[in-house]
């Protein structure tokens, strides 16, 4: 059977070559996958065509930019980066940003305002870079697989919302946050356009139906032709004169040249001090926006990210494009989730999406014009459902409540804030959770389950045939870290132990499960020594880590507990503790849960005399 590392090792030299460069998809590249590549590329062409518009807009930047930025970052960042299906360009939350921290230095639109932004894509992209060549990309492990899914899922229903508009055909709604579109949709509501309704449903109908009924035909693109063509039919002058009531469908119109325009973004040198700072917050918004789409759509894929090497594809996509008149880009909601759907399989679609853009505005910009915005919006509701996992939701609520409330503050933070604030958020979430967890290690007595040489050693808590614990031994496992933020809570349950009327004088740790210790959880244990020694009794460890003991030894703690206080095994330990408890309190005792117990007292119940 033929292997990806045999694959590899046959290859020719010019593509294990490209191989080092690319990466691994390289190998796999095969007519099967060009194809599907470059259906989903297109796809990816169609759909940006108006976003790319939309978000030069909202930068304060002549359209022309969204679609420069739409092509040149897209195919540097899908070649050098990691993910296979993330595709870059503008996005809503990039170009906001780019606008709320330009305009009050430059007149919006003007060429000091077009320098600046430039120069900040640059200053970006540079920051980008060296997150990735520096491998501080670490810092996205600390997004987890439930923020993940919030954001996904509220990617998703933001998607619906911002097409919730072109689907209904209203076009006075104005608003960026989806709660705004919400309420400006609803007030509208009586100016929907029956047609522009009727184009978005046969374009979702026809893309669902084949999707249903010939899976391998592109089912999105074939949706939005059929929405193409009823939408050229409602807005014929001969339709409107029977019909007095309809609106023409809006479109695409007119597309400005998408050749990319070479630049230079180191125009004024004396604005570079000022222009550090907004950078390094852009820097985040998108790097924040990229690994997070990565991560998700790779939840999808099952492919396995580089976050460095997606950091430094994405800061050399923006140096790269600030030379060729782009701004700010990173990985795209719109683009990569319709992407994946649409079923690229290597980098490869982001290419053909970035040169059939390109192709397409050059030679079919008349027909390209009439494309209706209800049609692209079909296709986005199309592609945010899919994305919706309730079946996920439902097995997460019953595994860890805790989890799915974290999944659900990053949804709602998604719809409210800007994407990388819910990112932020719900990570913040995440790890509050996870330090309150560690914070209270499970700490279980121990005891046996039965008599007899077979006997194992079980948890006490909630087990109905549990034999009865020694007064004066008590078995306790620890499992966690010891930290500095656990030591209270464990200092509290030693000390409970230690309160009761009768309390076992004598305590034996089961460390194995303790896998970390700092100084606070150092000094915790040398004072619960203090107190055992002082009440008559003693502590004792069963198979602490090594890097626990190493801990122990440099700090002195192993000399004053005593390394005959730490033991292999069970038994042994038990065996050697035996002989230091009081016989006065074993010659009494009914429980003689020990095998010397028995052996030396008799059976559990006599508690009289010691045999002789």
């Amino acid at each position: 059977m033929t292997t990806p590392d045999s694959t590899a090792a046959m290859a020719p030299l010019w593509q294990r070559a490209c191989s080092r460069l690319l990466g691994q998809w390289v190998f796999w590249v095969s007519p099967k996958t060009l194809r599907a590549d470059l259906l989903a590329g297109l796809l990816g062409a169609v759909l940006v065509l108006p976003q790319g518009i939309a978000f030069a807009a909202l930068a304060g930047l002549p359209p022309q930019y969204g679609l420069y930025t739409a092509i040149v970052p897209c195919i540097v960042a899908a070649l050098l980066g990691s993910s296979w299906h993330v595709m870059s360009g503008p996005t809503n939350a990039n170009s906001l940003a780019l606008f709320a921290m330009l305009s009050p230095l430059a007149l919006v639109g003007s060429n000091a305002y077009i320098e600046l932004t430039l120069m900040v894509t640059l200053l970006v992209g540079v920051m980008q870079w060296l997150v990735g060549v520096l491998r501080l990309g670490a810092v996205a492990n600390f997004i987890s697989p439930s923020v993940l899914m919030g954001f996904t899922n509220g990617a998703a229903l933001l998607i619906m919302v911002h097409a919730l508009k072109d689907v209904l055909g209203l076009t006075n709604v104005v608003g960026h946050r989806a709660l705004q579109v919400l309420q400006e949709v609803a007030a509208d509501l009586p100016l929907l356009q029956p047609a522009a309704v009727a184009v978005a449903l046969l374009t979702l109908a026809v893309a669902v139906a084949v999707r249903w009924w010939r899976p391998r035909w592109p089912a999105m693109l074939l949706g939005l032709l059929a929405g193409t063509l009823l939408a050229v039919f409602v807005n014929t002058p001969e339709w409107h004169a029977g019909w007095l009531l309809a609106k023409p469908v809006r479109t695409v119109g007119a597309i400005p040249s998408p050749w990319p325009q070479p630049s230079w973004p180191l125009a004024d040198w004396s604005r570079l001090a000022d222009l550090v700072g907004l950078s390094f917050a852009l820097t985040i918004v998108a790097l924040g926006q990229s690994v997070s789409m990565a991560k998700a759509v790779a939840q999808y894929s099952g492919q396995r990210i580089d976050v460095n090497r997606e950091f430094s594809g994405q800061g050399l996509s923006n140096i790269v494009g600030s030379f060729f008149s782009c701004y700010v880009s990173c990985g795209s909601v719109n683009r990569s989730l319709p992407n994946l759907q649409a079923g690229a399989r290597t980098p490869l679609a982001a290419v053909f999406s970035s040169l059939l853009l390109l192709a397409l505005v050059v030679t079919l910009s008349a027909q390209l014009a009439l494309i209706p915005m209800a049609g692209v919006a079909g296709l986005l509701l199309l592609v945010a459902w899919n994305l919706l996992d309730g079946k996920r939701w439902a097995l997460m609520w019953r595994q860890d409540r805790r989890e799915c409330v974290i999944a659900a503050v990053t949804l709602v933070a998604t719809l409210t804030l800007r994407l990388e604030i819910a990112i932020l958020l719900g990570t913040m979430v995440s790890l509050i959770v996870y330090l309150y967890r560690t914070s209270h290690p499970m700490m279980r007595s121990m005891g046996f389950d039965r008599m007899g040489l077979s006997r194992r050693f079980e948890v006490l808590e909630g087990h109905p045939a549990a034999l009865p614990e020694c007064p004066q031994l008590k078995l306790l496992r620890m499992e966690g870290e010891i930290y500095f933020g656990a030591t209270q809570y464990v200092s509290d349950r030693l000390h409970d132990l230690r309160a009761q009327p009768d309390p076992q004088k004598h305590l034996l740790v089961m460390a194995k499960s303790m896998n970390f210790i700092d100084v606070a959880g150092n000094d915790l244990w040398a004072g619960e020594l203090q107190a055992r020694r002082k009440m008559g009794g003693d502590l004792y460890f069963h198979r602490p880590r090594p890097q626990v003991v190493d801990l122990w030894t440099r700090s002195g703690f192993l000399e004053c507990l005593g390394s005959d206080h730490v033991y292999p095994d069970k038994r042994t330990a038990i065996h050697d503790i035996y002989g230091k408890l009081d016989e006065a309190v074993c010659r009494t005792c009914s429980a003689r849960v020990f095998e010397e117990c028995r052996s030396e007292w008799g059976p559990p119940g006599y508690a009289l005399k010691r045999k002789d």
